[in-house]
């Protein structure tokens, strides 16, 4: 990869851009297309940046319905027309006693993830209120439905169903515009959510937030374009656009919110 793509991206994301350049030597070597793990926004960001710097190849995401947040990408020579079911996606209906109470996407995610399954492994967990699902990689499908028995106190089984059960997400995201003074996380948390620079920097350091589902406890960390913010019983922040700076070079945003 050439040293100088590294300047526009975090150094802890130089090890993403370096798998990226390897799946794109890939493509290249052997003329055949790669299928990538579940991405995040932000690795979605960065592989289309960098692929479209190659204009020999082209690349299409999918994560089991058409607004995913979390999708898998394929890598191709621009003569190759990949198709939906290349993308080797299961959908799981979790199956639990609804009259008993419900679940919650946390309590989800930690089973799931507690059982070994890395989180680039499976997609979204989605709900209409009351029913969940999963997308995961097909390859490891059998193994979750093995594992994946018990969810906080619900006996749980996981039932496989076809695209056309595909629930209908309950979205309560916004939009919303926000001007900030620098794009620290614990400025953009108190920002958004209202709070004391030092009640935000407490839940940071507390383990609370994580970044693109990654634990962070630096409130210096300084956030990018797409970037996925969760913070604990307050909800999740992202990036959407910059739209300039004012003559105080404050940031312009756009910022979908998710507030509990």
């Amino acid at each position: 990869m050439n040293v100088n793509v590294y300047q526009h991206f975090r150094k802890d994301e130089h090890p993403f851009i370096d798998l990226v350049s390897n799946w794109l030597e890939q493509v290249e070597d052997q003329y055949a297309p790669v299928l990538t793990d579940f991405l995040d926004p932000r690795q979605a960001f960065i592989l289309e940046t960098l692929i479209r710097q190659n204009g020999e190849l082209s690349f299409s995401f999918y994560g089991g319905y058409e607004s995913a947040e979390r999708r898998r990408a394929i890598i191709y020579p621009d003569y190759y027309e990949p198709t939906i079911d290349e993308y080797d996606i299961c959908l799981f209906e979790i199956v639990y006693p609804t009259k008993f109470g419900q679940l919650s996407h946390g309590k989800i995610l930690g089973t799931v993830v507690s059982t070994g399954v890395k989180r680039e492994y499976f997609g979204d967990i989605i709900s209409d209120g009351v029913r969940w699902q999963i997308f995961v990689k097909a390859d490891i499908a059998s193994y979750v439905a093995l594992q994946v028995q018990k969810i906080g106190s619900f006996s749980v089984r996981l039932e496989e169903k076809k695209y056309v059960d595909i629930l209908m997400p309950k979205d309560d995201w916004t939009l919303e515009k926000l001007t900030v003074s620098s794009l620290r996380l614990d400025n953009m948390i108190s920002s958004v959510y209202n709070i004391s620079r030092q009640r935000s920097k407490q839940l940071i350091e507390a383990g609370k937030v994580k970044i693109n589902w990654t634990e962070n406890k630096r409130p210096d960390f300084v956030l990018d374009l797409l970037d996925i913010v969760s913070v604990r019983r307050f909800g999740r922040i992202q990036i959407k656009e910059f739209e300039g700076k004012t003559k105080k070079e404050k940031y312009r945003l756009l910022l979908g919110v998710l507030r509990k």
